[in-house]
C-alpha cells in the first residue's frame, strides 16, 4: 500500500522510451519518446493542448473526451506534425475545425494565419472601435504558522489582455522593470520591480526584450495572457485572521474569529471568503457575525465566513457555536488551517505598473487603452493560526 502512494515522476525513462505526462482533473495525458527531446517542449505542449480542449469542451475530462474524440484527432493532427508542434493558437484552429461532425469531412482550406509568420492572428480583422484592455493581477500564496510568523511567501503575477483592434497592429508595453533601469542607466520614478520567472506569449519579440527590456509584440484577436511573473519577496498578510476555539467535553465546541484588512485604508477588500475547519461530526450551527453571513459547509469540514467588502484597516469579530456529540477528542497540533480568498480590486503588492502602451498601426487610427490592477489570494493562502482559547489574546489589538 505504501508503494502505491509514491507519486509519479513527470518524466523517466523504461527499456529505451521516455515517459512524459502530465495530469489534468481525472485524466494524464502521456507523450512517448525513444529520442533523447527536450522534456520541457513536450510538457509544454500537453498543457497546450488542455488549455486548447478546454476552449472547445468547457471541461476536460473522461466524458468530453468520448464524446468528442473525432474533434481531438483533427486537433492533433494539426497541433503536431511528425512529433514536431504546430499551430497551437485555439482562436486560429477554431476558424477551420468547429465542434459540428458534418463539417469535419468537407475539405476546408486553412486561413492564412496558419502558413504566415503571424500564425496567432488573421488578417482582415476590422472594429468600430479599438480597444485594447489590460489587467494586472497578482496572486499571494503565503504560509503563516502558528505564532504568526510568515514561514513562506510568492507573489504570482500575470497581464492579461483583451484586444479589440483592426488591421495587424503592433503594440509596445513599458513597466517599471528594475533591469531595464539598471541597463539604460536611467533613474526609476517611484518603485521598480524585478521580476522573475518571466514567461512570455508566442507572440512577444523575445530578442526585443532580451536586448533592451522592451515588450513589442502583434497581438492575437480577444483575451489572451500576455506574460506571467513570480516574485519571492517576502510579504505580509494582507488579510489577518486567527481563530479562537473553547471545547466542551463531548457537549459542544465553540469558535470566535477575527479578521483584519491590513492594507491601506483607501482600498478595499471584496468577496472575503474565511474557511474555519470544525471536527466531522460538529451539528447543530450557530452564527453571530458582527459583518457579512455565516453559512455551514458539512461537506467540507468547515464554516465560511463571508464579508463583501473588507475595508483597510477595518476589524470585526464573529462566534459560532457547535454540538459535539462526538467522545473521541481532536488534537489541536492536527487541525487543519484557516484559508482565505478575497480581491483587492486597483491595488498591487509588489508595485508594478504599467509606465506605457503604445499602439501602432500602419492605416493610423487611435485606440483607447484600458489598464487595471488586482491583487487576490492564491490557492494557498494559509493561516494557522487557530489557538486554543485558554492561551489565546484574540480579543487584544493586533
Amino acid at each position: 500500500m505504501e508503494e502505491e502512494n509514491i507519486p509519479i515522476q513527470p518524466c523517466f525513462s523504461d527499456e529505451g522510451i521516455n515517459y512524459m505526462h502530465i495530469r489534468h482533473n481525472n485524466l494524464y495525458l502521456l507523450a512517448l519518446s525513444k529520442r533523447n527531446s527536450n522534456a520541457a517542449e513536450i510538457i509544454l505542449f500537453l498543457h497546450r493542448l488542455v488549455s486548447v480542449l478546454a476552449e472547445y469542451f468547457k471541461e476536460v475530462e473522461e466524458e468530453s473526451i468520448r464524446d468528442n474524440f473525432v474533434i481531438i484527432y483533427e486537433l492533433l493532427d494539426e497541433m503536431m506534425d511528425f512529433g514536431y508542434p504546430q499551430t497551437t493558437e485555439s482562436k486560429i484552429l477554431q476558424e477551420y475545425i468547429t465542434q459540428e461532425s458534418h463539417k469535419l469531412e468537407v475539405q476546408v482550406r486553412p486561413p492564412m494565419a496558419v502558413t504566415n509568420a503571424v500564425s496567432w492572428r488573421s488578417e482582415g480583422i476590422r472594429y468600430r472601435k479599438n480597444e485594447v484592455f489590460l489587467d494586472v493581477i497578482e496572486s499571494v500564496n503565503l504560509l503563516v504558522n502558528a505564532s504568526g510568523n510568515v514561514v513562506r511567501s510568492e507573489i504570482l503575477g500575470s497581464v492579461k489582455m483583451k484586444c479589440y483592434l483592426s488591421g495587424m497592429p503592433e503594440l509596445r508595453l513599458g513597466l517599471n522593470d528594475k533591469v531595464m533601469f539598471e541597463n539604460t542607466g536611467r533613474a526609476a520614478r517611484g518603485k521598480s520591480v524585478e521580476m522573475e520567472d518571466v514567461k512570455f506569449h508566442q507572440c512577444v519579440r523575445l530578442s526585443r526584450f532580451e536586448n533592451d527590456r522592451t515588450i513589442s509584440f502583434i497581438p492575437p484577436d480577444g483575451e489572451f495572457e500576455l506574460m506571467s511573473y513570480r516574485l519571492s519577496t517576502p510579504v505580509k498578510p494582507l488579510v489577518w485572521v486567527e481563530a479562537s476555539v473553547e471545547r466542551y467535553k463531548n457537549s459542544r465546541i465553540e469558535y470566535m474569529v477575527k479578521v483584519r484588512g491590513q492594507f491601506k485604508r483607501k482600498s478595499t477588500a471584496n468577496n472575503v471568503e474565511i474557511y474555519v475547519p470544525v471536527p466531522e461530526d460538529a451539528d447543530s450551527p450557530k452564527f453571530r457575525a458582527a459583518t457579512g453571513s455565516v453559512v455551514y459547509a458539512p461537506e467540507k469540514s468547515a464554516f465560511i465566513w463571508k464579508i463583501k467588502q473588507l475595508g483597510g484597516g477595518k476589524d470585526y469579530l464573529m462566534r459560532a457555536h457547535f454540538g459535539l456529540p462526538s467522545v473521541v477528542g481532536e488534537e489541536l497540533d492536527k487541525r487543519p488551517p484557516l484559508r482565505v480568498s478575497f480581491e483587492i480590486p486597483y491595488f498591487t503588492l509588489s508595485g508594478i505598473q504599467v509606465r506605457y502602451l503604445k499602439i501602432v498601426e500602419k492605416s493610423g487610427y487611435s485606440a483607447l487603452p484600458w489598464v487595471r490592477y488586482i491583487c487576490q489570494s492564491g490557492d494557498d493562502y494559509v493561516l494557522r493560526t487557530i489557538t486554543d482559547a485558554k492561551s489565546s489574546s484574540i480579543i487584544t489589538p493586533l
